[in-house]
């Protein structure tokens, strides 16, 4: 077989296991240096002065207001790391260095040349080298002094190095190595998804991945009909990868292929797209893979990468990991071999009839744990007076009988059906549609094996379409030349979101799905079992009458983080609510409604002054006032919470 990798100089790869520290400060010490925490992406925090005894009594310690300079739009909703009770925190056009115990601004450095997005990471430094903060423009990864602000212009030409393919989020450090992916258009063609590695001291180049294998490579027969030649998308596009320190084993979660709902020109599975792939983080070089999608016509790639912790399976202690995504499967592997834990069955699914296009006769089912969602629908599915109101349910039966009032689903896979105009139209509806577990990935607790996920559930209504001649079909593919793509009787280019508009009792017109509740839920599974230990529904609808509120909302946009206080802490809903749960038995312990929505992933650390906090970005994209450039202003705010002095 031959590695995936660049060449890689022998020079370049000496010292990169040396190092005063992988991860940097440790969770046991109170910070929170990473995005997830620690390498292992479990969010846990040993921390236990806030618990279930006391969650009730939290107050708000301090915010931090986050303000564009001039004016402007921001594009934040980031996760702030904590080192030595400061917090560095990106805020789209700056990078800025907060007091854990007061808020106050220590120190802002501004971007220039692009934007600041999600995340930083944090390097301890070599003994030779001090720590660095680092993060990424774009197109850029720019090193800074964590104690200053300043550039550090040792790194790299200058202070940074340029990025060949671009990508919007902070590298993964482990040792001495900055390990990211790629953000690409979703053109078929163009700028490649490989993953790449640099030199935290020096900047240089380690190691390249190619996420679609190349001739000779392990997984180049999976692209049919030399599909596999320019192809864009199968990127790692997430801002955070994990590691297992034991075995230098990084874990990798690609993104599918372009084009996301037409895959003719590209015949096969289409390895590594919608995979998990483990490679040596240091040297790129590929150990194993699992696909959960064969040939993925959905856009339901990896949205985060696993969560790894060693489990109890029948008497035997398993080194595992579990991921899971847009389509609300969870898959529990062996972290060491891949293999899965408690079976996968490849069943067969439906095809469509898109002409010239390829459909996988198969698709991995997990035998546990149970999905995460629904995935089938009937008509009697449907939305009840009960649930919410008349008019809501009518505005339901409304938009069915648009679409001839029959449509298709098979569960999970559903595919899409050829529309010509003119000819009756066979729609499909997709469950869960643009939910699952999304962004904000899952936590867990080491200590017992449970994972914490949320995830949503709605529907979409859509079909495939010959590509009209000038029609904007999204998504940045305007001069694609495929043949068809996704579309629905809203028009080219979307499938219309299951769901539909009515006026409450007070006169707002609000819209919910037209599937009946609950619409956001928070998991709790035994991975030792497989089994779920614990649901809740997570999120309200405030629009209806207070009786019928606990429907659960969609919760793309935050995940949870789990302490040895006995706590999950979650915002991630569209109900401006921040909440605890008991992470025993799924009680609603503690809530407090926010001005903005808290999508973004909570952290916890201790202060200097030996008080445990909790903090979360909060924000309204775009809504409110506008800069002096005439681009919206986004509301954003981070809130910080603690047990009264």
């Amino acid at each position: 077989m031959r590695l995936r990798i660049a060449s890689v100089s022998a020079a370049a790869m000496i010292g990169l296991g040396a190092c005063a520290s992988s991860g940097g400060p440790s969770l046991e010490a109170g910070d929170w240096p990473r995005y997830a925490g620690n390498l292992e992406g479990t969010r846990y925090s040993q921390l236990d002065q806030i618990n279930t005894e006391n969650v009730a009594e939290l107050t708000e310690a301090w915010s931090f207001r986050v303000k564009p300079e001039g004016g402007g739009m921001l594009v934040s909703s980031a996760t702030p790391i904590v080192i030595d009770t400061v917090l560095y925190l990106p805020i789209g056009d700056a990078v800025v260095a907060l007091d854990g115990d007061t808020g106050e601004e220590l120190w802002r450095h501004g971007v220039t040349g692009g934007l600041a997005r999600r995340g930083v990471s944090y390097w301890p430094g070599d003994g030779e080298h001090g720590a660095r903060i680092f993060y990424s423009s774009g197109r850029s990864i720019v090193a800074l002094d964590p104690e200053t602000g300043e550039v550090d212009k040792a790194f790299g030409d200058d202070g940074a190095i340029a990025l060949d393919v671009g990508y919007n989020s902070p590298p993964t450090v482990y040792k001495n190595v900055l390990i990211i992916g790629a953000n690409v258009l979703e053109m078929q063609v163009g700028e490649p998804g490989d993953s790449r590695a640099f030199d935290a001291r020096t900047g240089e180049k380690l190691w390249t991945f190619h996420t679609v294998p190349r001739p000779g490579e392990v997984g180049h027969d999976t692209w049919l009909d030399d599909g596999w030649k320019g192809r864009s998308g199968t990127n790692v596009w997430i801002w955070y990868m994990t590691v297992d320190e034991d075995t230098d084993t990084l874990y990798m979660p690609v993104g599918g292929p372009s084009a996301n709902y037409y895959g003719g020109d590209r015949p096969g599975d289409n390895l590594f797209g919608n995979s998990v792939v483990a490679v040596d983080a240091l040297t790129g070089e590929y150990k194993w893979h699992f696909q959960t999608i064969h040939h993925d016509l959905w856009d339901s790639d990896l949205p985060a990468p696993p969560v790894l912790l060693d489990i109890e399976v029948d008497g035997k202690k398993v080194p595992a990991l579990a991921e899971t995504g847009k389509t609300a499967f969870m898959y529990i592997l062996d972290r060491e071999t891949g293999e899965p834990v408690f079976g996968v069955e490849e069943r067969p699914v439906e095809a469509g009839d898109v002409p010239g296009e390829w459909y996988s006769p198969t698709q991995p089912f997990p035998v546990k744990p149970p999905r995460l969602s629904r995935s089938d629908w009937t008509p009697e599915d449907i939305v009840t007076p009960e649930d919410t109101n008349e008019e809501h349910v009518a505005a339901c039966h409304a938009l069915l009988d648009t679409y001839g009032g029959t449509f298709f689903n098979s569960g999970a896979f559903t595919p899409f059906f050829l529309y010509e105009e003119g000819k009756p139209v066979k729609a499909s509806i997709n469950i869960p549609h643009n939910g699952g577990a999304n962004w904000g990935g899952g936590a867990a607790d080491p200590t017992t094996g449970y994972i914490y996920v949320n995830s949503s559930t709605g529907g979409s209504i859509g079909f495939t379409e010959k590509r009209k001649e000038g029609a904007d079909y999204g998504r940045g593919t305007g001069g694609s030349n495929q043949v068809y793509d996704r579309a629905s009787l809203s028009g080219p280019g979307a499938y219309t979101s299951f769901s539909a508009s009515f006026e409450n009792e007070d006169g707002e017109k609000i819209t919910l799905p037209c599937i009946r509740p609950p619409w956001g839920r928070l998991f709790a599974i035994d991975a030792n079992t497989g089994e779920i230990a614990w649901e809740t529904r997570l999120g309200v609808s405030e629009g209806l009458p207070e009786d019928k509120w606990a429907t659960g909302t969609h919760n793309t946009f935050g995940g949870p983080i789990v302490t040895a206080g006995g706590l999950v802490f979650i915002g991630a809903t569209n109900d401006h609510r921040f909440r605890a749960f008991d992470s025993k038995t799924g009680e609603e312990v503690w809530t407090t409604t926010l001005d903005y929505h808290a999508q973004a992933v909570p952290v916890t650390y201790l202060g200097k002054d030996g008080r445990q906090y909790v903090a979360v970005m909060a924000a309204n994209f775009g809504v409110g006032a506008t800069g002096p450039d005439g681009m919206p202003l986004n509301n954003e705010s981070l809130v910080v919470y603690a047990l009264p002095e």
